[in-house]
């Protein structure tokens, strides 16, 4: 009985500090006007979510589309998802919470940034999201393109939206997959909860 349990809390370890790697390279987006469940791309994943908030978001040259990802293996499940694309984001007060509990013993890894003058920034965003809550202002926005005509990997006569920037406050998260060209995290903190100190530590 106890190596069966220590054979799953080795597994359970090891999704968690898979998951620390993509957690100091997330960053915010916006679900917003997907209506339509359309397929694009198709990205492995781990298959558990994560969250991210922020105080706000300022986003130049925004995207957005539909696509998939799919969990690791031969059938592995398929979660329909929005894709958004973001050139160059800055994010103040940013949070990323994931849950890793063990058999038994609460675990949720945080990190946060950009708490001061300096806000989080990142370049060359695609993040692939299950939904999104917050305020939003979208300039220069053009809604129902071809998804095509924003990456020529989407669906064709899918739908696609895009604006030259987007600011969103309040921004709760809760993503799949997230990858940026660089990422600067101003005042970095990241920590790991355990047990009764991982009460009420996720994002949100």
């Amino acid at each position: 009985m106890q190596k069966r349990l220590d054979n799953q809390g080795t597994t359970r370890w090891r999704r968690f500090a898979a998951m620390m790697v993509p957690a100091t390279a997330a960053a915010g987006a916006i679900l917003f006007g997907m209506s339509t469940g359309a397929i694009a791309s198709d990205i492995t994943v781990s298959g558990q979510t994560f969250k991210i908030g922020a105080e706000r978001l300022e986003g130049e040259g925004f995207k957005q589309y539909g696509g998939i990802v799919r969990e690791k293996g031969k059938d592995g499940k398929v979660h329909p998802i929005a894709l958004s694309e973001i050139s160059s984001a800055e994010l103040y007060k940013l949070c990323q919470s994931v849950r890793a509990d063990l058999p038994g013993l609460p675990v949720v890894l945080t990190i946060n940034a950009g708490d001061g003058k300096e806000p989080a920034r990142a370049k060359d965003l695609l993040i692939a999201m299950d939904s999104l809550n917050g305020n939003a202002t979208f300039t220069n926005i053009k809604i129902g393109r071809d998804a095509t005509d924003l990456n020529p990997t989407a669906q064709a006569g899918s739908f696609g939206q895009n604006s030259e920037h987007v600011t969103i406050t309040n921004l709760e998260q809760v993503s799949r997959y997230t990858t940026a060209a660089t990422f600067n995290l101003v005042g970095l903190r990241l920590k790991v909860n355990v047990g009764d100190a991982a009460e009420g530590k996720e994002c949100f």
